[in-house]
């Protein structure tokens, strides 16, 4: 199964993305994997939160193919230890083509990506900038492809 991440703009703090490329290496030991960033948009300030979400979504949409099993990470959706989203990533090896999970940009995502959208993870209930979920989220990743390997990198 070939594993995607989609973001939303570029990553801009050099301490998250040292920390991301560093798991983006490490999970394609595991599995195929790869970011692709979406390039934030042009003259923002002429456009509504919702007019960018909508902007955004359409070029979201543009990556996807149609049988892609859509994973969102947005705060409503439900959480999970992280040997649970491990077991989940493992089902979804079985079952889907290409995983994609998307982090959307600072408004979160346009009713068209909700509407595509296969499921909903969320990470914690707290609140973490779009910039800083990109790192928390492939370190667990990463961990979950530990989990299933047996290997020593997770504790519980």
């Amino acid at each position: 199964m070939k594993t995607r991440l989609i973001l939303i703009g570029k990553t801009t703090d050099k301490h998250l993305l040292a920390g991301i490329d560093d798991y983006h290496r490490r999970i394609t030991h595991y599995m195929p994997f790869d970011i692709t960033v979406v390039p934030e948009l042009k003259n923002t300030k002429s456009l509504s939160e919702e007019q960018q979400k909508v902007s955004e979504g359409h070029l979201v949409l543009r990556l996807l193919h149609p049988t892609d099993t859509l994973v969102l990470l947005d705060e409503h959706g439900p959480q999970h230890t992280s040997t649970a989203f491990a077991r989940w990533l493992q089902q979804k090896q079985q079952t889907a083509r290409r995983l994609v999970f998307l982090i959307g940009g600072p408004y979160g995502f346009s009713p068209d990506i909700y509407a595509r959208a296969n499921e909903r993870l969320s990470l914690s209930p707290m609140t973490f900038s779009h910039q800083m979920v990109r790192l928390i989220f492939t370190e667990q990743l990463y961990r979950a492809c530990t989990i299933i390997k047996g290997e020593p990198y997770h504790h519980e």
